[in-house]
């Protein structure tokens, strides 16, 4: 669904924790708050229809980071998650959120001027850096663009972040014999993203052998609003609905369009 949520800011930044409101405030642009939230609401709803709790009830925190063990590892769920990992990338146009029952790496990107390309091409493996060269100028930013959100998905659900050597992983589409390793035990593929295909690219990461959609889906501001609305007009009790579906549960991937 394209732009904010269809109710009105104070309501949505009621569903946010202070630190949320905090970097949401602090966007100069409107454009910027509006996109951070129309993410941020639907995360914390579709983490509460998820988990059968008020958004209120939803805190998020950090993992200790896998690399170095500071305190920006990968976003979670603090106490009884009941297995909801997610991920959440903004983009100029799209925001996609990711949830799954395992650890799990969404980004969305739109495809970079040839600056950006060419400052960010001398980051990367040295295969990738050769896979380059190849491509043809005309279609190196949008083949860069896929790249690059296979990396950053990667990254994400590993728990590094960017702190991770980008030169560290191959990510790119060579396969077969000579091709360089690729992260073991997870898959890591694009997305397509739809209409916005021309000028988007997107990518998940999730431990192998796990099912994925193959393409995000549209989110139902008003179906995802009236369910989460049920459950606390029931003080508590999950209205009927049935369990919580976090852990195990399938991976989701609604996509926010501004």
């Amino acid at each position: 669904m394209r732009g904010s949520p269809p109710w009105d800011e104070e309501l949505s930044l009621s569903l946010l924790d202070a630190g949320e409101e905090r970097t949401f405030r602090s966007f100069r642009r409107a454009a910027d708050r509006s996109r951070y939230l129309a993410a941020h609401t639907a995360l914390r709803l579709l983490l509460a229809a998820r988990l059968a709790r008020r958004p209120a009830d939803v805190v998020l925190g950090r993992e200790p980071c896998a690399g170095c063990g500071g305190p920006h590892g990968r976003p979670v769920v603090l106490g009884d998650g009941g297995g909801a990992h997610f991920s959440l990338s903004h983009a100029p146009g799209l925001s996609l959120v990711a949830l799954a029952g395992v650890p799990v790496g969404v980004d969305a990107d739109r495809v970079p001027g040839p600056r950006t390309v060419e400052l960010c091409l001398r980051r990367l493996h040295p295969q990738e850096r050769r896979d380059a060269a190849a491509v043809p100028e005309r279609e190196l930013a949008r083949w860069f663009c896929r790249l690059w959100t296979r990396k950053e998905a990667w990254l994400k659900a590993c728990g590094t972040g960017l702190g991770r050597g980008l030169d560290r992983d191959y990510l790119g589409e060579r396969e077969g014999p000579g091709a360089p390793p690729r992260p073991a035990g997870w898959t890591v593929r694009n997305l397509s993203c739809g209409p916005l295909d021309a000028t988007h690219a997107a990518a998940l990461a999730v431990p192998e052998g796990t099912p994925a959609p193959a393409a995000p889906c549209d989110l139902d501001w008003h179906g995802l609003r009236s369910r989460v609305g049920e459950w606390e007009a029931q003080d508590g009790r999950w209205a009927g609905c049935g369990r919580p579906t976090a852990g195990g549960g399938p991976i989701d991937i609604p996509t926010v369009r501004h």
